[in-house]
């Protein structure tokens, strides 16, 4: 069998991207990573890619929206761009900050991940860890988590491929709450990838 592909999209620094470089080196995560794609063209993780020879493309809502076009078309110039230049066996979003509609999934045979920091229905969309902090020090939570999930057209509730409990300890400040959940991220996200991967049928 052919070696499995992945094709990762970002918006930020790019940490997760480089736990799933570092597992692909290191033979942790059985597959290669054929592009890394980027709303925004200041993103370090785009540095991390090239760093790993990895090939980068970088894609701008505001320049669509500039010529008149919609989120919608951007959403399927980004997809188009994934299956006519990679056609990868995983697309994985590595905080990936766009709100993916059913026109780009329409491309994609139900193989597109997402990493969450939250547990399934706990705090779906934006802002998770704050709002999970927020709720611990209310007394609503005793901990939180985090997920890796298929993606799909509801907003992170997809069905879910692995998730972990992350604890939270009474002296944490929010950024000590940040920190851990991305260490547990940086080991999820690389879990996650190899489960969707053995799961993929040919």
């Amino acid at each position: 069998m052919s070696e499995q592909t992945i094709v990762v999209l970002i918006s930020g620094s790019g940490t997760n991207l480089q736990a799933l470089i570092d597992a692909t080196q290191e033979k942790r995560l059985k597959a290669k990573i054929t592009a890394v794609i980027s709303n925004r063209k200041a993103a370090f993780g785009l540095e991390r890619a090239k760093k790993a020879a990895i090939p980068t493309q970088t894609v701008s809502l505001k320049r669509f929206k500039d010529q008149g076009k919609t989120r919608i078309d951007f959403d399927i110039h980004v997809a188009k761009l994934i299956q006519e230049n990679y056609k990868p066996d995983l697309v994985i979003l590595a905080g990936w900050m766009h709100i993916l509609s059913p026109e780009f999934l329409a491309f994609f045979n139900d193989n597109v991940m997402n990493l969450h920091p939250a547990l399934p229905g706990q705090f779906d969309g934006a802002h998770a860890i704050e709002r999970a902090y927020e709720a611990f020090k209310r007394g609503e939570i005793s901990h939180t988590g985090i997920m890796v999930h298929k993606v799909i057209a509801d907003i992170d509730r997809g069905e879910v491929i692995l998730q972990r409990n992350v604890p939270i300890l009474e002296t944490d400040t929010l950024k000590d709450l940040e920190a851990r959940i991305h260490s547990y991220e940086h080991k999820l996200i690389v879990e996650g990838a190899q489960v969707f991967l053995d799961k993929l049928t040919y």
